[in-house]
């Protein structure tokens, strides 16, 4: 865990807000949420066993954001079908990113039945699924 906050912190200096540890395609990883000097917060995602960086996108307050509203081209309402469809449960928390490549997304928290809590990222340009879904294992922090 250390090696992977060092390396996300080397990418986006400032203070880590949360930690969680996930499973995504079977890899452990972690992913750190992290509010930089300019304010702005970072989600960043790390493989556990290599402490490589694999993903970092920036977080918005919301989807009215000037460059998530920008480029999307679909409703939160149908990226929230379209994440309940791959995970059926109740959506416990959302939130807003633009991803490293410029798109915006949609990312859903869903509490499945089985009480699994998966996390969920609908791209906002194509109303797909973005990349492989993540369960949760443990959070650190309080997401803000």
């Amino acid at each position: 865990m250390e090696a992977c906050m060092k390396a996300a912190l080397a990418k986006h200096p400032g203070e880590v807000l949360t930690l969680e540890a996930e499973i995504s395609g079977g890899k452990a990883q972690y992913e750190f949420d992290i509010k930089d000097k300019d304010g702005k917060e970072w989600e960043v995602e790390c493989l556990a066993k290599t402490g490589k960086v694999i993903e970092e996108e920036q977080e918005v307050e919301n989807a009215d954001d000037t460059a998530f509203k920008a480029k999307a081209k679909i409703t939160q309402e149908d990226a929230k079908k379209t994440a309940l469809a791959k995970f059926s449960g109740e959506i416990v928390d959302s939130e807003f990113s633009i991803e490293s490549n410029g798109n915006p997304s949609y990312e859903f928290d869903i509490k499945t039945k089985n009480g699994k809590e998966m996390e969920v990222e609908v791209d906002a340009v194509t109303g797909k699924l973005a990349e492989n879904a993540e369960e949760e294992v443990y959070q650190i922090g309080i997401e803000q």
